[in-house]
């Protein structure tokens, strides 16, 4: 066996947690049948269960213990796995020093794997795959699932298929090909209709939320997430709870719907342990803020046709095309003023005729804002002001413009989170 120096594993023991100080005594009694590599799998096994169960600080302790007794060689794919986990507790903790050093290693194992195995078999490529992925080489990784997902298929390796197919899908959604990612995870989908994988079944209903989301199908993300959530609790898996009211939230938000998304990301924060869950703590506190701005004059979603003003709560513009357009365009441009030849060649695509167009610019502005000022008659001008330069949006009205820059995809370290296979 290997010596935890040469492959940069420290030494951990279990000092402080009994439980696990027991169970490795335990595996300890009889040497002549129990090799390093069973006691290895034994603490892989354990670390899964408190991974389950979001106990993550437990989960490293017993996933580091594992790297201690394996065999480089001879357990060499499931050393591949440890350290998969512990970059996503790493990356979920925002430890990046410690993620980067396990990328570090599971590099220098691929590359001790490449020349010492006698036939490069599909599992191979498969974690060759995964490992170029936490370095961000999605191009490469997409090359290594291919190759592993066409050796499956010919050695019929249907959980190993099933697993290039959700890492297919997930290198896609990193690559912002939303619509491949979906076809992979409809093959995921029909295949474990067959081979009852209920875990991968979690992380695939996961990334369609996700990817319903980018698509701005904010419904069908919730029916997904919804999926996510009966499949992971039916095996008592909770580490995803957390991310899961998380994208309901987000989906909440990017369909208008702003106090439930509100309501819903306090729910996903007081789900977890936020200490230890700090990447999902970040993301959530950073979503509260931005729902929460009470500072905030108009929130506008062009995507969804709404906009939420601070007093009179969502106003729907999905049949009032003109009026949204109006709208967009002067609060792009505050202080700018839009005169009726520039309202009718930008909105209308007209050239200006007074007989046409001084009563539809002046009917149209009037509706607009009826919908959008508030009933306050001292508020009568707080956005749309009209000069004897034409009309213009109040520049020191503030305002926020949503799914125009933000976006739930921002990957995390080593590009992975609790969601990703492994």
């Amino acid at each position: 066996m290997a010596s935890n120096v040469e492959f940069g594993i420290s030494e951990t023991t279990s000092e402080g947690h009994p439980a696990l100080a027991l169970f490795e005594a335990d595996a300890k009694k009889e040497t002549h049948e129990i090799t390093n590599s069973d006691i290895g799998r034994s603490f892989y096994q354990l670390g899964k269960v408190y991974y389950d169960k979001a106990d993550l600080d437990k989960a490293e302790v017993a996933f580091v213990k594992a790297l201690t007794y394996a065999d480089p060689i001879v357990d060499g794919f499931s050393i591949l796995k440890t350290y998969g986990f512990l970059i996503r507790l790493a990356s979920e903790k925002l430890e990046d020093t410690k993620a980067q050093k396990y990328i570090l290693e599971s590099e220098n194992l691929i590359d001790t794997l490449s020349r010492a195995l006698p036939t490069l078999t599909s599992e191979f490529f498969y974690n060759l795959g995964v490992v170029k992925n936490y370095g961000g080489n999605f191009e490469e990784a997409k090359t290594n699932f291919e190759l592993a997902y066409k050796k499956s298929s010919e050695e019929n390796e249907p959980e190993l298929l099933s697993k290039c197919l959700l890492s297919l899908a997930t290198n896609a959604f990193y690559r912002k090909d939303f619509e491949l990612s979906l076809r992979y995870l409809d093959q995921l989908n029909d295949l474990l209709k067959i081979i009852k994988k209920f875990y991968l079944s979690g992380a695939m209903y996961t990334y369609y939320g996700k990817i319903f989301i980018e698509l701005n199908e904010n419904e069908k993300a919730l029916n997904y997430y919804k999926l996510a959530n009966e499949y992971l609790q039916s095996k008592k898996c909770w580490n995803l709870y957390g991310y899961i009211l998380f994208g309901k939230a987000t989906a909440l938000k990017k369909a208008g719907n702003f106090d439930q998304s509100l309501n819903m990301f306090h729910l996903a924060q007081e789900s977890i342990d936020t200490k230890i869950f700090k990447r999902l703590n970040q993301l959530i506190e950073a979503e509260i803020e931005d729902v929460n701005d009470s500072t905030v004059d108009l929130y506008l979603d062009r995507t969804n046709r709404k906009i939420v003003e601070r007093t009179l709560g969502t106003i729907d513009f999905k049949h009032r095309f003109v009026l949204l357009e109006i709208l967009f365009l002067l609060s792009k441009n505050p202080g700018i003023y839009f005169d009726k030849e520039q309202l009718a060649k930008m909105i209308w695509k007209d050239e200006y005729n007074p007989l046409i167009h001084d009563k539809l610019i002046y009917t149209s502005v009037s509706r607009l804002r009826k919908l959008i000022e508030p009933d306050d008659a001292d508020s009568k001008r707080k956005y749309i002001i009209r000069g004897k330069d034409g009309y213009t949006f109040n520049p020191l009205s503030k305002i926020r413009f949503h799914m125009e820059v933000k976006s739930n995809s921002e990957r995390s370290i080593g590009n992975v989170d609790l969601s990703s296979p492994v």
